[in-house]
This record gives structure tokens, C-alpha cells and sequence, in this order.
């Protein structure tokens, strides 16, 4: 695969890396060493989220690994609890604190707030600002549905360059897809090897274990996890896959190499189930899901 094949220009022309690392329920104190791994196996886009908590040791192994600033997309995510105008705003503060940088490559929203949509806009409208004064280079949103999008949409004035969501061989939301390709939005993909199965009982299964997958995997004297991602970036989706052992983060890089054919990419698409492994978009409430944001 082509360096360029590697990458993708956002719809705003910045170029980003296609595949990933994510550090999602990645404890602080280990997150420093994954994402140092992850930099020497040669990833060079980092997803984290001001949620997550551990924004601080992305920021240090970005900063021990000798990497220039700008060969290292930094992509980072506004927790619910801190949307509004002058709130996101203050967000942007505290994520670019702990991670040490002046600018993010994309600073996204998390979640949606059906609950309280118009401070969903309003945080969107400081995004705007951000990405005017170039404090951020693109911006975007996590979990957005397709109505979500459009009520978005009859505010902002700029067309997000990425939307975040599920999507795995068993979950993969194509009206979610649809609604992105044609607004020209990105799809990257959080829990791309189906990890998220394990939040809550979906009745799915592991997917590592579909005969389907593992028969292509065999083929191509690959791993199941590979032939998820690979399945990914053939369809021109982002993907950002997580782990905190070494040779899971090498393995999940190694997927440059090789091909899926169509009829290989048709049985994977055939294992949709429409059953959501995360937290139902519309239930998300402050009530719900708030949570305070430290400031350092």
C-alpha cells in the first residue's frame, strides 16, 4: 500500500492518517507507554478524549518521542458536561493543557445532547471559532446519528470533517455511513474489531471467532483483528484500534500488505446485526452521563 493510500484529506484539505490509535478505558498510568509503542510502530494518529482521562499521557509520549509537532495528528474529544459557547471554548484549554500542545489536529464532539440540542450547537459554534482562529486544524463530532446531523446542520456553517461512531462487522450503522458520504463527513470508526460486544450482552458472539472472518483471515495468513481493520480501510473509513500489549499494537499496524476481494468484503458487510454494543445515542443525558472535567 502507497503512502498516500495511507492518508485521506478531510473535507477541509488537511491530510490525516486513516488508521489510528485509540487509548478508550486505557488507565492514565498506562497510557503513557501504549501510546509511546504505538508512536514507534509508526502511527502517527492519536484519538483520545477529555473524558477518557488520560489526555496527559498522550501529550507526554507524543512530546518523549522525538516526533516534530506536526508528525503526530492529535485528535481529541468535548465531553457533554462542558458543551456551550464559552464552556467549549474553556474545553479546548484544558484538553490542549494536558496534552501540551498549541493546536489539535481535531477537536470533536463526543456526543450528541438530544436532551439539550441547543447546547450541542452552541459547542459546536465555539468549534467554529476554534477551528477561525486556527487553534484547531479540522473539526468534527462523535456518535451523531443522522438526525443529529441535520438539526446540526440548520445551525453550523461548517460541514464537520468527521464523524466518530460504531462500527464493526456486526454493527456498521450504513445510514449513519450514507448520512456522512453525503455530506462528505468521514466516517472513523471507534471499536473497529468489535471490542465494545463485550459492554453490554449483545447475543453476537465474539466476532474474532465468525467462521466468516477467520476463513479470510486464514487466506490471507492473517489475523482476524487484520482482516476487520483492512475490511476498514478498503471501505475509506478511519479506524482506531486500541490495546496496551505490544504486539497487539504492531499486529493491528500490520495491515498495509494486503487486499480484500470484493467477495471477501461482501461476506464481512453480510455479518451486520443492527445491535449496538455501546450506549444508545438518544439516552445520552447530562443526568445520565455528566461528569466533571478536571482542569489539569
Amino acid at each position: 500500500m502507497s503512502e498516500n493510500d495511507m492518508h485521506t484529506t478531510l473535507n477541509n484539505g488537511v491530510r490525516m492518517p486513516l488508521l489510528g490509535f485509540g487509548v478508550f478505558q486505557t488507565p492514565p498510568d498506562e497510557t503513557r507507554e501504549a501510546v509511546a509503542e504505538a508512536l514507534k510502530t509508526g502511527y502517527r494518529l492519536i484519538d483520545t478524549a477529555a473524558a477518557y482521562g488520560n489526555e496527559r499521557g498522550v501529550g507526554q509520549a507524543i512530546a518523549d518521542s522525538g516526533l516534530a509537532r506536526d508528525e503526530v495528528f492529535v485528535e481529541t474529544k468535548v465531553w457533554i458536561s462542558d458543551f456551550g459557547y464559552d464552556e467549549t471554548l474553556h474545553a479546548f484549554d484544558k484538553s490542549a493543557g494536558k496534552l501540551g500542545v498549541d493546536t489539535l489536529d481535531l477537536f470533536i464532539l463526543h456526543q450528541a445532547l438530544p436532551s439539550a440540542f441547543e447546547r450541542t450547537t452552541e459547542a459546536y459554534r465555539a468549534l467554529e471559532a476554534l477551528l477561525a482562529d486556527g487553534k484547531v486544524r479540522a473539526i468534527g463530532v462523535s456518535n451523531f446519528m443522522p438526525d443529529h446531523l441535520a438539526a446540526l446542520m440548520e445551525h453550523a456553517s461548517v460541514v464537520p470533517a468527521v464523524n466518530q461512531v460504531e462500527v464493526h462487522p456486526y454493527f456498521t450503522q450504513p445510514d449513519v455511513q450514507r448520512a456522512d458520504a453525503d455530506r462528505g463527513i468521514l466516517t472513523q470508526a471507534w471499536s473497529p474489531i468489535g471490542g465494545i460486544t463485550a459492554y453490554r450482552d449483545t447475543g453476537t458472539g465474539s466476532v474474532f471467532e465468525d467462521p466468516a472472518i477467520t476463513k479470510i483471515a486464514e487466506a490471507h495468513g492473517k489475523s482476524p483483528a487484520q482482516v476487520m481493520l483492512r475490511w476498514h480501510l478498503q471501505a475509506g473509513r478511519s479506524a482506531i484500534p486500541k490495546s496496551v500489549e505490544a504486539h497487539r499494537i504492531a499486529e493491528n499496524f500490520d495491515v498495509f500488505d494486503f487486499a480484500l476481494s470484493a467477495d471477501e468484503t461482501a461476506a464481512i458487510d453480510g455479518l451486520d446485526t443492527g445491535v449496538r454494543g455501546g450506549p444508545e445515542p438518544e439516552a445520552v443525558t447530562l443526568e445520565a452521563f455528566g461528569r466533571d472535567i478536571p482542569e489539569a
